[in-house]
């Protein structure tokens, strides 16, 4: 049993890629020819597709990619820089409570005894 599909493509176009489909009699791998109307008829409408930019709606552009480009940036920076000092700070703190909670075991457990006694000393 033989099939007559074709196998996968070698190599499937990106998204931003502009893909030109070819006619069955059209050789595979080159694109079919395009009728000089469907191309004139195209280009008013890509050029009705794209709007004109002023400077200030380039510049908006231009400000946006850089402040995200910047915001990324300084993110991971901070994120480097903090990172060490909040370990530090960690650290000294599971220190000074276990320190307290020491002491405060410390204590309990001398109230405990001290009235473990008095109650023996009672009887």
């Amino acid at each position: 049993m033989s099939t007559d599909r074709p196998g996968p493509p070698k190599r499937v176009p990106t998204l931003t890629e502009v893909v030109e489909v070819g006619s069955p009699e059209a050789p595979a791998g080159q694109p079919a020819p395009v009728p000089a109307a469907a191309t004139e008829a195209a280009a008013p409408a890509a050029q009705r597709a794209v709007p004109e930019l002023n400077e200030e709606q380039i510049a908006q552009r231009v400000l946006l990619g850089l402040q995200r480009q910047v915001d990324a940036i300084v993110e991971q920076r901070l994120r480097a820089a903090v990172t060490p000092a909040l370990a530090r700070l960690t650290d000294a703190l599971v220190r000074e409570l276990r320190t307290e909670l020491a002491s405060t075991m410390r204590e309990v457990v001398v109230q405990a005894v001290a009235q473990e006694l008095s109650r023996h000393r009672r009887r």
